[in-house]
């Protein structure tokens, strides 16, 4: 019943345009989703009690407010990075930060690769167990650490993009991925590439992440939902990658880094990706599969329908036909509403409607025509579970994995979710 009523608070202060004043009494925390805490403490490796506490102080969804008060954390995670960094020798946080600093990723990596685990492990007690075992790499180990909670806090202060400080946050957070992928990825025992691909009117960017001395390697073509970024998925795919598989990671369309919206023809921008995979010197054409996660997972489904050169697709916690219904909004935060505008490009609630329902998924389950694997939650209080379920049960080569008393995408199993879901495309794209 308390979970009804906040539903009915937040859908009515969305439709009355009144949360921000609402926020000011009661804290953000109540206006957003039940995982938003979760998602960041499990990239981050952050202490959930923490963050909870620090969510519980902030009181105001507008850009200054909002990017300020998560920036502030993220400022203090960089001055501990700093000063590790000043004590083995290492670049400072200036030059992490500034694209055109020459030799800084040489740099990170000269001081920073033997402490690569603590980049892919944000287990908690990672960090003191590392030290304890190396402690003669204990302060690359505390830089490490600390880069990949102001990573994640400027990921908070970026939330969920469209303005400028969110958006300048947002291209901190990925410079500081970037950074630390590139320099410690050799340890790792991994090759990256960034690519850039053109559309014309639009242009996809994302990561290459390849074993080091393979050829014709499988690969998996990562995505992620409405505002998430590439980091997001990329570290817990790292920590899960199937020996010897390439990674590639991409953000959704319509989100951060995109000009255009949204819609239909976004297709393209999946398609353009899986022709640079399958076009890649490393990788075997024949072996390609897709893991996309939230409005991600809507894209991974829709592309197994569409492009038969994947073999294999799991989709987590995705919105296929129930959830651009009117009655998948209840409930939904007035922010999330405003980003799905703007993601779409819907002029307004009742045109952001008719533009959802356009993307409707359920007249394609049955013409998938390769394994498909759904995974979410079973009380999945963003997108309806029974989603899910649907493309299971209609999808010819369909599988379902459900998480018990877990919610969108399974966060609360979300290592383990996206352990079982690579492992299962490891296994169908090695056999024959």
């Amino acid at each position: 019943m308390s979970r009804l009523v906040q539903n009915t608070v937040v859908t009515l202060c969305a439709l009355t345009h009144t949360t921000e004043r609402a926020a000011h009494r009661r804290g953000v925390g109540y206006f957003l989703p039940a995982l938003f805490v979760d998602r960041f403490t499990k990239l981050g490796g952050i202490d959930r009690d923490r963050f909870a506490t620090r969510l519980d102080g902030c009181r105001s969804f507008t850009d200054d407010a909002w990017a300020g008060y998560w920036r502030a954390f993220a400022d203090e995670q960089l001055a501990d990075a700093g000063a590790a960094l000043e004590r083995v020798g290492g670049p400072n946080v200036e030059q992490l930060l500034d694209r055109e600093s020459e030799g800084v990723v040489d740099k990170a990596r000269d001081v920073l690769s033997p402490a690569w685990q603590v980049f892919t492990d944000r287990s908690s007690g990672s960090v003191a167990s590392f030290a304890s075992d190396h402690p003669e790499h204990a302060d690359a180990a505390v830089a490490v650490d600390a880069l990949v909670k102001a990573m994640t806090y400027l990921f908070a202060a970026s939330w969920p993009g469209w303005t400028p400080r969110r958006l300048a946050a947002y291209a901190e957070s990925r410079r500081l991925f970037d950074v630390l992928l590139r320099a410690l990825a050799p340890a790792m025992g991994l090759d990256v590439e960034e690519f850039a691909l053109d559309l014309g009117d639009d242009a996809v960017t994302g990561y290459a992440i390849l074993p080091a001395g393979t050829e014709r390697s499988p690969a998996i073509l990562v995505t992620n939902g409405l505002e998430g970024t590439i980091q997001e998925v990329a570290l817990p795919a790292l920590r899960n990658r199937p020996p010897g598989t390439a990674l590639f990671v991409m953000e959704m369309p319509g989100t951060f880094s995109y000009r255009k919206p949204v819609s239909l023809d976004s297709e393209r921008y999946y398609r353009t990706v899986i022709d640079h995979i399958a076009a890649h010197p490393r990788v075997d054409a024949d072996r390609i599969g897709m893991l996309g996660l939230s409005f991600g997972a809507h894209w991974s489904t829709r592309m197994a329908a569409r492009d038969k050169r994947l073999k294999a697709v799991v989709s987590n916690g995705g919105l296929y036909h129930r959830g651009f219904k009117p009655a998948a909004t209840f409930g939904m935060p007035e922010i999330m509403l405003w980003t799905l505008q703007q993601t779409t490009g819907a002029r307004n609630p009742l045109d952001l409607g008719r533009t959802l329902s356009t993307l409707s998924l359920r007249h394609l389950y049955r013409e998938i025509p390769i394994p498909i694997l759904a995974i979410n939650g079973d009380t999945d209080t963003l997108v309806p579970t029974q989603d899910s379920v649907d493309l299971a049960q209609a999808a010819p080569l369909g599988e379902l994995k459900l998480y018990p008393n877990d919610d969108h995408c399974a966060m609360g199993h979300y290592d383990e979710s996206t352990g079982y879901a690579t492992g299962w495309l490891s296994r169908h794209l090695t056999t024959p």
